[in-house]
């Protein structure tokens, strides 16, 4: 088949650090390719990937005029390319794929990882009618579904099981870790509290947030823990550094406070045989299965009480589980068969 893949231009595809998004772009347009499928992929200049990129973007992706521009680029591209592929995949934005949702004779999915705009979405399907399909990196993203939209599909997030060394075992006294932004709602603080009552060094890794909110969290919640012996700090990591951590921490905290679609972290650490313990919020309990892989929890005492309970779980069934149901072959199997789907439906 001949696939177009869109993405939003603010990181490359893969990305360097931070990026969930683009880490599932890249997963399907290297698994797509090496399928033999014809992938065109319109993204971040600076994106290598195996496919026919087309960069686009306009610096600094904010305000009314660069958003506009992106918008226009990216749909100016779909008229332009509308005869020549047979499916659109967008994990932009929806409307970027105004000029060709009348066109029914053109398959198009559109992608979320994030809140979903119920009535945009009940627009597009009056528009495209059988010709457009969503899907959602977790069913918490489509709990509100509106009656009416068309067809709906969870496919999970996936992680390249070659990137990352299973650990059959770690040591005794291996600490927990975190791995995030760090922000309120992704629960350091919280990680911190859970790893002093269960008398567990943690290791802390993650972009800090350069706003006057984001400074402030981070020096009032988080630094004056940080002792370098208890809690440790290491800073963002590159995806090397993240197969190391993650492998040799006893667990991965993630006590979030949002209602988070699909944390990719949890799909990466599950990988290494890294077992997660974490709130029972947005997806986790999709994803954690509790005493299987995991732990999922309501409160900090219901993880320390999990951290202490750790041994209980294989670090070999927990990468299994992880094989099963979020390796790379999983994930593009299933869009794969999706879009042969769409395109029977409007043959």
């Amino acid at each position: 088949m001949r696939v177009l893949v869109t993405a939003d231009p603010y990181l490359p595809v893969p990305p360097t650090h931070y990026g969930g998004i683009e880490r599932v772009i890249d997963l399907l347009v290297r698994g797509l390719a090496a399928r033999g499928h014809e992938v065109t992929l319109l993204a971040h200049p600076d994106s290598k990937v195996p496919a026919s990129l087309l960069p686009y973007g306009k610096a600094p992706h904010v305000g009314m005029g660069p958003r506009t521009t992106e918008l226009a680029q990216v749909g100016s591209t779909l008229w332009r390319l509308r005869r020549t592929v047979d499916v659109v995949h967008s994990f932009g934005r929806l409307a970027a794929l105004l000029p060709i949702l009348p066109l029914r004779r053109v398959p198009k999915i559109q992608s979320y990882q994030r809140a979903v705009p119920w009535p945009s979405i009940a627009g597009a399907t009056t528009l495209a009618g059988r010709s457009i399909a969503f899907t959602g990196c977790s069913a918490s993203v489509s709990r509100e579904r509106v009656p009416g939209t068309a067809a709906w599909h969870t496919i999970f997030n996936g992680v390249d099981l070659d990137e990352y060394e299973f650990r059959a075992s770690v040591a005794d006294d291996a600490p927990l870790m975190f791995l995030g932004r760090l922000e309120p709602i992704k629960g350091a603080h919280h990680a911190i509290a859970i790893a002093r009552a269960a008398g567990r060094v943690l290791t802390i890794a993650g972009n800090r947030i350069a706003t006057a909110q984001g400074t402030r969290y981070f020096d009032e919640q988080i630094a004056p823990h940080v002792d370098g012996r208890r809690v440790r700090y290491v800073g963002e990591v590159d995806d090397r550094q993240k197969n190391a951590l993650l492998g040799a921490a006893a667990a991965l905290l993630m006590p979030i406070e949002w209602e988070e679609p699909f944390g990719i972290v949890m799909a990466e650490a599950l990988a290494c045989g890294t077992p997660v313990i974490a709130f029972n919020r947005g997806s986790v309990s999709e994803i954690v299965r509790d005493a299987i892989n995991g732990f999922v929890c309501g409160s900090i005492d219901d993880a320390v009480q999990a951290a202490g309970r750790l041994q209980t779980i294989s670090r070999a069934a927990v990468r299994a589980d992880c094989e099963r149901r979020f390796g790379a072959p999983v994930i593009v199997d299933q869009y794969e068969r999706l879009y042969e789907e769409m395109v029977g439906r409007v043959a």
